[in-house]
């Protein structure tokens, strides 16, 4: 996997210029982790993948390792680079620390029941962490890849978490942080971000490993 070129400035994410035809951008979130699988909040803690992660991950090489993408995006942490390794993307990635996940802070490793015993209203995407980020600092995070993304020549495939995809799908919608609650994300789905008539749209969403797509 490659080093990250310079990402684009932060901000309202772009459209594609008109001349250009718009392409989609596949999402996958990485494989099951210990972690995942315990719901424990898992942001900078770098976890592998499980046995069941693993499988899933191989799962979605005959689907994605022979599609023509123009630009392959990683989260640095291992849990999704495994997931892009097995999946057969090992050699076209791209590294951008923008698609990490979340950093909860003081939540880092609880559960939400052990969160809401301390903050009984809190939600990650309305509130983010203490000592962690806001949903506005990941929002431009998200807005980053999404300028990256459409700026390539084509289809764009991510590899990254479940908290930062979900606000990246808001943000390609033109929509808060905060919308992110309204989008449930599996470990190794894979969802489309995509158009209709020129409006930000999604093609599909939390498609099942072995679903179409």
């Amino acid at each position: 996997m490659t080093a990250p070129a310079p990402p684009p400035p932060s901000g309202r994410q772009p459209s594609p210029p008109a001349a250009a035809t718009p392409h989609e951008v596949l999402l996958v979130r990485h494989g099951e982790t210990a972690w995942s699988l315990s719901g424990q909040h898992t942001g900078r803690t770098d976890l592998p993948l499980s046995a069941r992660g693993e499988a899933e991950a191989r799962q979605l090489q005959p689907a994605l390792a022979a599609r023509p993408f123009a630009l392959v995006l990683c989260s640095p942490l291992q849990r999704a680079r495994q997931t892009c390794a097995l999946a057969g993307l090992a050699e076209r990635a791209v590294i951008d620390p923008d698609l990490r996940e979340w950093d909860y802070g003081r939540y880092e490793g609880l559960t939400t029941d052990q969160i809401h015993a301390e903050a009984p209203d809190w939600l990650v995407f309305r509130h983010g962490c203490p000592e962690g980020e806001s949903p506005g600092q990941v929002a431009r995070r998200a807005d980053r890849v999404i300028a990256r993304a459409r700026a390539a020549e084509g289809p764009v495939v991510l590899f990254a978490h479940g908290h930062l995809l979900r606000v990246l799908a808001a943000r390609w919608l033109e929509l808060p942080a905060a919308a992110g609650a309204q989008l449930l994300l599996d470990t190794s789905s894979r969802s489309v971000l995509s158009w209709y008539r020129g409006i930000p749209a999604l093609g599909c969403w939390n498609a099942p490993v072995a679903g179409p797509g």
